[in-house]
């Protein structure tokens, strides 16, 4: 993922299988944008917040997140408002990053 803090709204700009490009509104303070991603990318795959996690990245706008119970091609399917084909993952789907 690629993301940009401090933006008027949360926004999906972009979306490949390569890269993930989201702005969010949160400023990057004390791990706000971070909190802000996960609950973005949450309610945008429809999943739990608790199924998300930063893997790499924390303090970096280049970030590799892992998502459980989805695929990866259905993460970047939700994302980019495609109808995905699976719906669960054995293991946590790592978004790709920059």
């Amino acid at each position: 993922l690629k993301v940009h803090p401090g933006a008027r709204r949360n926004l999906i700009v972009s979306v490949t299988p390569e890269l993930v490009d989201i702005k969010v509104a949160a400023p990057a303070d004390k791990g706000k944008a971070n909190a802000e991603l996960v609950c973005f990318l949450a309610e945008a795959l429809g999943i739990s917040r608790s199924a998300i996690s930063i893997v790499r990245g924390e303090f970096s706008r280049n970030k590799l997140v892992a998502i459980s119970g989805l695929t990866q091609e259905d993460a970047v399917a939700r994302l980019s408002g495609q109808p995905s084909t699976k719906t669960t993952a054995s293991q946590p789907t790592l978004l790709p990053h920059d």
